[in-house]
């Protein structure tokens, strides 16, 4: 088994507070002839751990394509059919923009922090459109 396999062969860690993701580093040109062996090896790991996001490492990846795409969507794919969700590790504008493109980037979505994921305090909502609000007859102005 070459370096190059041994990188790309997906692997189960620990994250911080005790989350566990499965890591699969994503590289080379031949991205889409693994897509197979990648998804039998996740969808293997998936289902003898207790991880509930699988992140791409793709990093390594220089000119992501169409290919790339369809195999990252396919191991989303995976995961999803067994309840568990993937993000994406350093992912490049061009694979951004590409995800974005076909419509999968809510698919296949970027991790930004890892450890953390960001959660969004609601902003004071206006009134929904049609309700008015009570007017005092001492407030009219002129």
């Amino acid at each position: 088994m070459t370096d190059r396999e041994d990188r790309s062969t997906p692997r189960v860690q620990r994250l911080g507070t005790g989350t566990r993701v499965i890591v699969v580093v994503v590289e080379g040109p031949g991205v889409p002839a693994h897509v197979r062996r990648m998804c039998e090896e996740v969808r293997a790991l998936l289902e003898r751990s207790d991880a509930d996001v699988v992140i791409c490492d793709v990093g390594a990846l220089v000119a992501p394509d169409v290919g790339t795409v369809d195999a990252l969507a396919r191991v989303a794919l995976t995961a999803r059919r067994l309840g568990r969700r993937v993000r994406l590790h350093r992912a490049c504008g061009e694979l951004r923009d590409l995800l974005a493109l076909l419509g999968l980037d809510d698919v296949v979505p970027s991790a930004g922090d890892l450890a953390v994921e960001a959660r969004r305090q609601p902003e004071q909502r206006e009134h929904p459109r049609g309700v008015q609000e009570r007017v005092e007859r001492d407030d009219l102005t002129g």
